[in-house]
């Protein structure tokens, strides 16, 4: 029995039209009488033809129709993080005029034997959005750059040249900062978001590298108006992860802090819960502030005081930077704000 793959010469032949006339039916490109076109369908669905090689076009176009998105940690993440999302359905809304579909990729830590087989060397991409750019993703951005592939970043400097979609971070995490001092308080932690890609836990201390950009910038936005307050860095943005460290914050009630800052939403839902185990009331007994402004299952009755930002909107700039840059225009960076969000989970102290 032959497994040749019918094609669109056997299709007009069946169906006794033109081959051009069998091609356009499948393209929509030029109107064919119904009475053609269910000839031709009825062709197709005789000899299992289901349509063009999509590996044939992409060789006709020079594109194989995909955009890398290239995420740290596990891909789990990206499904668990409802920012991420947010920004996955903007990257794919800006690229649909391309017809791409979106790749997800991971970098991970590798060493040389596998950063030969690393899918950035090989994938077939037209194109990449790297999300954050630290040291580690700046080895990716070197292996696309080197296949001359397009590049775009959200939320990480990756060098001149190379797109960027950036959040106003730092100011945005100063004007919660100014909120929260505005209402009295003095005794601040921050719940900071991974250092590095390595996503240890525990405080931050003067001196330590923190590579992620966002989380550096955020907590430099906060020490702008508390100095000296600690950080304790979660090994990721999760509930659970907040829980951990409001454990930790209020372990001690001679030094607990009267305010939280969390450097995101799903933080500092976990660090209410970890005030409710401790007998605190947010916010009589203690203020909590997030940051994203995104929904949090289970929160009620609370409503985060939170700096909102624009996800999808920084995905879909990154999406449509890509579009420019494979169209041969120029594409240029592009930086959001962020919105105050006052909720009940802040009081005076």
């Amino acid at each position: 029995m032959s497994t040749r793959r019918a094609t669109i010469a056997d299709v007009a032949r069946t169906a006794g039209v033109a081959p051009s006339t069998a091609s356009v039916v499948f393209s929509g490109k030029t109107a064919v009488s119904d009475a053609t076109r269910q000839r031709v369908l009825d062709a197709a669905a005789a000899l299992g033809y289901t349509g063009p090689d999509p590996r044939a076009a992409s060789l006709r176009r020079g594109r194989s129709g995909i955009v890398g998105v290239v995420v740290q940690g596990p891909l789990g993440t990206v499904f668990l993080d409802p920012v991420t999302r947010l920004m996955m359905d903007g990257i794919a809304d800006g690229v649909a005029g391309l017809g791409a579909g979106l790749l997800l990729l991971r970098d991970d830590v590798r060493d040389h034997d596998a950063a030969r087989e690393h899918a950035l060397t090989t994938a077939p991409l037209d194109a990449a959005v790297l999300v954050g750019c630290n040291p580690r993703m700046r080895d990716s951005l070197a292996t696309l750059r080197g296949r001359g592939i397009p590049v775009v970043v959200i939320e990480g400097d990756a060098g001149e040249g190379v797109p960027r979609i950036d959040l106003d971070n730092r100011e945005a995490q100063q004007q919660m900062a100014r909120h929260v001092r505005s209402l009295g308080h003095h005794r601040v932690a921050m719940v900071a978001l991974p250092r590095d890609a390595a996503r240890e836990r525990g405080w931050l201390v003067p001196g330590d590298t923190i590579t992620v950009d966002v989380t550096r910038d955020r907590l430099a936005g906060m020490r702008e108006e508390f100095p000296d307050a600690g950080a304790f860095a979660a090994a990721a943005s999760s509930i659970d992860e907040g829980l951990i460290a409001g454990r930790v914050l209020f372990a001690d009630p001679a030094t607990r802090p009267t305010a939280v800052l969390a450097q995101s939403d799903l933080l500092a839902a976990g660090v209410i819960r970890a005030a409710e185990e401790a007998g605190l009331r947010v916010p009589h007994d203690v203020s909590v502030t997030g940051f994203d402004g995104v929904n949090v299952d289970g929160l009620a009755p609370y409503e985060l005081t939170t700096m909102a930002q624009p996800a999808a909107d920084k995905g879909r700039a990154a999406g449509h930077a890509v579009v420019a840059m494979l169209e041969g225009r120029d594409a240029a960076s592009f930086r959001f704000t962020c919105t105050f969000h006052p909720g009940n989970t802040t009081a005076p102290a």
